[in-house]
C-alpha cells in the first residue's frame, strides 16, 4: 500500500508508460528508410526491412558495449555501419540519424497520459527517468516536468539506483519521498525499490499478458493506466 503522506515528488518512466514505444520506433524506421531511398539507395536496398536494421543495431550493441546506455549513439553508429557496408558515404549517418530522431520524438500518447500528467504536475514536482532517447521538450511535455534524466546524459541506466537517487536530488527531495511510476518490472519497479522509493507498476493490458509480480518484493501499487494512479492519489 502507498504511504501517501511520504510522497513529495513523482518520477516517471517515458516509453511504454506515457506512449507505446514500438509503433513510435516503426514510424521512425520508416522515415529513415524513406530518407535512405532518396539519399543512399544502395543502403536502402540492402537494409530495406526493419529486421535488417534492427539486426545491425543488435550487432552494434555487442560490438560497442561502451554505447549501451546511449541509444542515440547506437542508432547513429548502426546507420554508419549500414552505409559503409553498402559502399556509401559514412558522413550520411548524421543527417540520416536526425531524420530518425525527429520521427522518434513524434510519439502518440496513451489517452490517459496527458490528463494524468496535468493532474500530477499540479500537485507534485515531476521528473522523467528514462533509458531511452525521448526528449521531454521535443515530445511536448516540457511544461509538466521540473527535471529529466536519461541514461545517456547521466551515464548509467535503470535499474542502477544512482539514476533514481539523482532523480530525487533533481527535485530536492530524499529517495524515500519519491514515488516512481513505470511499466518495467525490473528497470522501473525493482530499481526504484532498491533505491528506497515507493513504486507504481503500470500494467497496461495491451502490453502485459500476466499480472503476476515476478519478484519477492512487490510494488506498492499496480495500475492499468495513469488515470487509476490519479484516483489512488486523490486522498493526498
Amino acid at each position: 500500500m502507498l504511504d501517501l503522506q511520504k510522497i513529495k515528488a513523482i518520477s516517471l518512466d517515458l516509453d511504454d508508460t506515457l506512449w507505446p514505444i514500438w509503433p513510435t520506433i516503426a514510424r521512425a524506421e520508416a522515415a529513415l528508410l524513406a530518407w535512405l531511398q532518396a539519399n543512399a539507395p544502395a543502403t536502402a536496398a540492402q537494409f530495406a526491412s526493419p529486421a535488417a536494421l534492427r539486426a545491425l543495431r543488435v550487432h552494434m550493441e555487442q560490438a560497442r558495449p561502451d554505447l549501451q546506455s546511449d541509444l542515440s549513439a547506437l542508432r547513429r553508429e548502426s546507420i554508419r555501419l549500414a552505409l559503409t557496408r553498402s559502399g556509401e558515404p559514412a558522413a550520411l549517418a548524421e543527417p540520416a540519424f536526425e531524420v530518425f530522431f525527429a520521427a522518434r520524438q513524434a510519439v502518440q500518447f496513451y489517452p490517459d497520459a496527458l490528463p494524468a500528467l496535468q493532474w500530477l504536475a499540479s500537485r507534485y514536482p515531476l521528473v522523467a527517468v528514462s533509458n531511452g532517447n525521448a526528449d521531454v521538450q521535443r515530445v511536448g511535455l516540457g511544461a509538466y516536468f521540473q527535471a529529466a534524466l536519461s541514461a545517456h546524459g547521466f551515464g548509467v541506466a535503470k535499474p542502477d539506483v544512482r539514476i533514481f537517487h539523482a532523480a530525487a536530488a533533481a527535485v530536492q527531495v530524499q529517495p524515500h519521498e519519491v514515488l516512481h511510476v513505470g511499466d518495467d518490472a525490473v528497470l522501473d519497479v525493482q530499481g526504484a525499490l532498491d533505491a528506497g522509493m515507493q513504486t507504481v507498476w503500470v500494467q497496461r493490458p495491451e502490453h502485459h499478458t500476466s499480472t503476476q509480480w515476478p519478484h519477492a518484493q512487490p510494488p506498492h501499487l499496480t495500475v492499468a493506466d495513469l488515470g487509476a494512479l490519479c484516483v489512488a492519489l486523490q486522498a493526498h
